[in-house]
């Protein structure tokens, strides 16, 4: 018959079990700040959240939240609404929550500076410090860094900088900081005055930031690598890919990316009475329900409506079910009354008089090729033609490194226009020179990016200061003798997130739609979460097999077999080598940690101890 597929415990699986904390990309600890929400320790929770990510408030409205995905409740019945629950502790306990707030987290982070920051903080609280720089190092000597570009990654890596030691300048071609956050971001999605809270906090450790200041215009590439020490290029991709069919250089055929760019910087935009955007993710819905928004006789947004509009269409590549964008985009800008027609590939853009009169689109049979890679097919013989004025294209975006003379600086380029670069260290082929965010990775997640830019931040550290700053990790597995759940934590509802209606939140830009969680919703939602980092830990010695805790089992995760029927991939030696008589008949506990809940009824079913709950904390720090 065929074997039971098992495996023992190795370095790295418990954290690994912690399926939240091992997504994030900067390893958040989402697990202890959401158990921290559940026993209403929100100060705490804040120090975990914006520990290792110097955004976290900004996440908590915009974070694509990988750590969600990756949720084991998730398997369940639903995940826990992480990204919510950051929201709502942030705007507890983090900077938006009010000026004293920021003065108070002002105060521990030039402790940290300072390297002054005590082991533990106020009521116990751990100090608000990213984990991979808990501890002592030694300070960078001052050098100076400019960073080109003020968005995510060039946040992260100027924070992370300045903690170490380093005195970072930002040079930003905007009129505002944080890139395409303030300039790409709808403001009904992520207020400015959020954005704004958060680089005050960055600002305070020292970081200059220089808005209005274009490279290649302002200032020249060559002379910021002669006056400083090293360069980060941190530009994201925000100029709009275009189209190369028949009409597409029309001058009502306009990039998403700049249309958005001039909503949220309240510039005149013309538009006609019919609109239609191209495109399928998430960034051709903040497009959309732009425009929807833009249309609204709202005193307060007066320089930035547009005149006219009456219809809103949305046409991509993708089938209905195979669309990029979040599931929760495409529904409300449905409600909001975008007019969706998947499944449609751009033709022609009709032109009367050089004028956009309509768009033809063709049927997509097929995206993507076997092997996932962007090839479409489509089916000639049917036709949608749809009357507009204007044609918005949201089919991508792409770098502007118009200032960067790669040859002169000795940048070598990949074939996708962006600099080549060490993975590892993020340094390009020229010295000093590094890429962090899209340039270095491509366009992925906000949160893909703070890690991009803290990343670049500690090669630096490392090639000026001549050491790492690389945590000592030590697993603890901390014993729980009086573990017990929250009553009927297993059965409780993923909490629906409250919207502002309709009429309303379509009246202006800024109207926010995703409403807060109450701390009572917050701390019902927490409750769910299965606390992955408590394991069921096994003593053999003292297990008698009786089964009382495969009885007891509510998710049937354990099973006792013997040790004959179990495929341990090759490690049946090192087992059998421990018996007194290999010779002698074993039996063995099978676990699925997938599906245990962590309720803690078979430690509490076994008559001799053999089975505990132990909490698993993974300690990180410098030397």
């Amino acid at each position: 018959m065929d074997k039971y597929k098992a495996q023992i415990p190795s370095d790295g699986h418990w954290f690994e079990q912690i399926k939240c904390q091992a997504a994030c990309p900067v390893h958040t600890d989402a697990r202890g700040y959401i158990q921290a929400i559940a026993n209403g320790d929100f100060e705490q929770a804040y120090l975990l959240a914006r520990g290792p990510n110097p955004l976290a408030s900004i996440c908590g409205r915009v974070c694509g939240a990988p750590c969600e995905v990756a949720c084991r409740r998730g398997e369940i019945d639903s995940p826990i609404q992480i990204r919510a629950l950051k929201r709502f502790l942030t705007e507890k306990s983090g900077a938006e929550s009010g000026p004293a707030r920021v003065e108070q987290i002002t105060e521990w982070l030039q402790l940290q500076l300072t390297g002054k920051v005590p082991a533990e903080g106020k009521n116990g609280t751990r100090p608000l410090l990213d984990p991979n720089m808990r501890g002592t190092f030694k300070q960078a000597a001052g050098q100076r860094i400019a960073i080109v570009g003020s968005g995510p990654a060039g946040l992260a890596a100027a924070h992370d900088l300045a903690l170490m030691g380093f005195v970072p300048i930002i040079f930003e071609m905007e009129p505002v900081a944080a890139g395409m956050l303030a300039v790409g971001v709808p403001e009904y999605r992520l207020p400015r005055d959020l954005i704004q809270a958060e680089i005050k906090l960055i600002e305070s450790l020292g970081v200059e930031i220089r808005c209005n200041t274009t490279v290649g215009k302002d200032v020249i590439f060559a002379d910021l690598r002669k006056e400083f020490d090293a360069v980060i290029v941190a530009v994201g991709a925000k100029k709009s890919r275009m189209l190369s069919i028949p009409g597409a250089d029309a001058p009502q055929v306009l990039g998403g990316v700049e249309f958005l760019r001039n909503i949220c910087l309240a510039s005149p935009v013309t538009l006609g009475e019919r609109v239609v955007v191209i495109g399928g993710g998430n960034v051709a819905f903040d497009v959309g329900r732009s425009v929807i928004r833009s249309t609204q006789r709202d005193t307060a947004t007066v320089a930035a409506r547009l005149s006219g509009v009456r219809e809103t269409h949305l046409c991509c590549l993708e089938s209905r079910v195979e669309m990029p964008a979040d599931e929760v985009e495409i529904i409300e800008g449905g409600e909001e009354g975008v007019l969706l027609h998947p499944g449609f590939g751009p033709r022609e853009i009709h032109l009367e008089n050089g004028r956009v009169t309509a768009v033809t689109f063709v049927r997509c049979t097929r995206v993507f090729d076997e092997q996932q890679r962007f090839s479409p097919l489509f089916d000639e013989s049917d036709r949608l033609t749809i009357t507009c004025d204007t044609v918005l294209l949201a089919i991508g975006q792409q770098f502007d490194l118009s200032f960067l003379d790669a040859g002169q600086e000795g940048v070598e380029l990949l074939p996708n226009g962006a600099p080549k670069c060490d993975l590892e260290t993020l340094e390009t082929t020229a010295d000093n020179v590094y890429v962090a965010g899209d340039l270095a990775h491509g366009t992925k997640l906000l949160i893909h990016a703070v890690a991009s830019g803290k990343q670049a931040a500690r090669a630096i550290y490392r090639k000026f200061v001549g050491e790492a700053i690389t945590p000592q990790a030590v697993e603890l597995h901390i014993p729980l003798p009086d573990f017990a759940r929250e009553y009927d934590y297993e059965a409780r509802q993923r909490t629906e997130l409250a919207v502002l209606d309709v009429e309303r939140r379509v009246l202006s830009q800024s109207s926010q739609v995703e409403l807060s969680m109450t701390e009572a919703q917050a701390r019902h939602e927490a409750s769910r979460c299965l606390n992955c980092g408590i394991n069921t830990i096994f003593d053999g010695e003292k297990c008698i097999l009786c089964g009382g805790c495969v009885d007891v089992c509510p998710s049937a995760c354990l099973k006792i077999t013997r040790l004959d029927e179990v495929d341990l991939n090759g490690e049946w030696p090192s087992i059998r080598s421990d018996l007194a008589d290999p010779g002698e008949e074993v039996s063995i506990i099978l676990k699925d940690d997938d599906t245990c809940i962590r309720c803690g009824l078979c430690a509490a079913r076994c008559p001799t101890t053999a089975v505990t709950m132990e909490m698993f904390r993974l300690e990180e720090s410098t030397t």
